[in-house]
């Protein structure tokens, strides 16, 4: 019997945990007192952000006063930039980030730039990680900010954040990582590693959609991002959302709880459908390292298609999954990732990206390879490029690419 859906775009987001929605629901009726208030009503509020505060702050082995709530990754990334650029304007105007940042990063370095800020974009190498070596070599006495981020969204590449901790550990630039992939799979500790600032989004952890923190080292000062009331100790304003609070805090106590074990089983799955696809269908590549990757992340490259024709055929048969990031899809630009790691544009217009989750069966793997191998043959059928391939067969660095 086939399956009526298979979900394997758990990069993009994740399903709300049965746990962490239980744990909202009160905070959705019966609770809802404003936190700000003195009265029990809007106390009990108070205490629920605080209780969800300690559990992430568990998870990160910091104190809960180093949390801040906000609505996600990309407010958190855009905290973090534009009010660290702004306060140490006078120790100077240099940023350091890589070439394949989410876009909450890129787009935001842009901005700083139109605005007289100068920043160094690392080349990475073909597997997606960054240099340390180079890293190094960039620094000037005026970098004042460097963000680099945990695990990349599309090809999964875990970065040596600790390297480049211990690198940035004497020199005054601030160490900002976007952990938005990272947290609730993999274990971190930003203290240790000497990151001052990290970014992280309930929904990739099976929390709840539009909320997230930022995990500030204690004793930085960093200006407000919003201006109004004194909620987050003066440092967020706005009336809390209490509810995916809570929902955010459960769902990383039992991300944490389950990391090892969910893990192991991610791995084992993820490697078996790469040596399935590896095997069975032919001209197509594996994006990212196989080791230092992400436990979920599955990122190929097939010649002769185009992704997105693929993720629809492939969505026709109940199978979820995506051509690149979820935050682009719809453009018809080769992933920025994809090209900074040197793939041609076609090869990087071939690529499909599948994130299971340890929920995962191999009967569904088997269900899901069985239906790409038949989504590629179709789409390479009606592929003159491929036709002609045949008959003359072409490569280029390594990459076979359309006639």
């Amino acid at each position: 019997m086939e399956p009526a859906i298979i979900y394997m775009d758990h990069a993009a987001t994740t399903q709300l945990s049965k746990e962490a929605l239980q744990e909202m629901l009160p905070y959705l009726r019966e609770e809802y007192g404003n936190p700000s208030s003195i009265y029990d009503l809007g106390a009990n509020n108070k205490h629920a952000i605080e209780r969800a505060r300690k559990q992430i702050a568990q998870v990160l082995r910091c104190p809960p006063a180093c949390i801040f709530f906000t609505s996600g990754g990309t407010e958190s990334d855009n905290w973090v930039l534009t009010r660290t650029a702004e306060s140490r304007e006078k120790q100077g105007k240099h940023i350091i980030t890589s070439k394949i940042e989410h876009h909450a990063v890129l787009n935001t370095c842009h901005y700083l730039e139109k605005r007289g800020w100068d920043v160094t974009y690392l080349d990475v190498d073909e597997q997606g990680f960054v240099e340390p070596w180079k890293l190094r070599q960039a620094l000037r006495k005026d970098t004042v900010l460097v963000s680099v981020m945990t695990a990349n969204n599309e090809i999964g590449t875990i970065q040596p954040i600790a390297e480049i901790g211990e690198i940035l550990a004497d020199h005054p630039a601030y160490f900002h990582t976007d952990a938005v992939q990272a947290f609730g799979h993999m274990d971190l500790w930003p203290e240790k590693w000497h990151i001052d600032f990290l970014s992280a989004s309930a929904h990739k952890f099976h929390g709840p959609k539009g909320i997230g923190f930022l995990y500030k080292r204690e004793g930085i000062e960093l200006p407000p991002l919003l201006h109004g009331g004194k909620q987050e100790g003066g440092s967020r304003a706005g009336t809390e959302n209490v509810a995916a609070i809570v929902g955010m805090g459960a769902a990383a106590r039992q991300a944490a709880e389950a990391m090892k074990e969910r893990a192991e089983k991610e791995r084992r799955m993820r490697d078996y459908m790469i040596a399935r696809i590896q095997s069975e269908i032919p001209f197509c590549r594996l994006n990212g390292p196989r080791r230092n990757r992400l436990s979920n992340n599955i990122n190929m490259s097939f010649s002769f298609v185009e992704g997105e024709t693929i993720v629809i055929l492939l969505d026709m048969e109940g199978i979820c999954c995506s051509s690149g990031s979820a935050c682009n899809s719809g453009q018809s630009a080769a992933s920025h990732v994809l090209t900074e790691i040197g793939l041609p544009e076609d090869m990087a217009k071939g690529a499909i990206r599948f994130t299971i989750s340890e929920s995962v069966t191999r009967e569904e793997i088997d269900y899901t390879v069985a239906k790409l191998k038949e989504a590629v043959a179709q789409s390479r059928s009606m592929s003159e490029a491929y036709a002609a391939f045949v008959r003359n067969g072409r490569m280029r660095n390594g990459f076979f690419y359309r006639g």
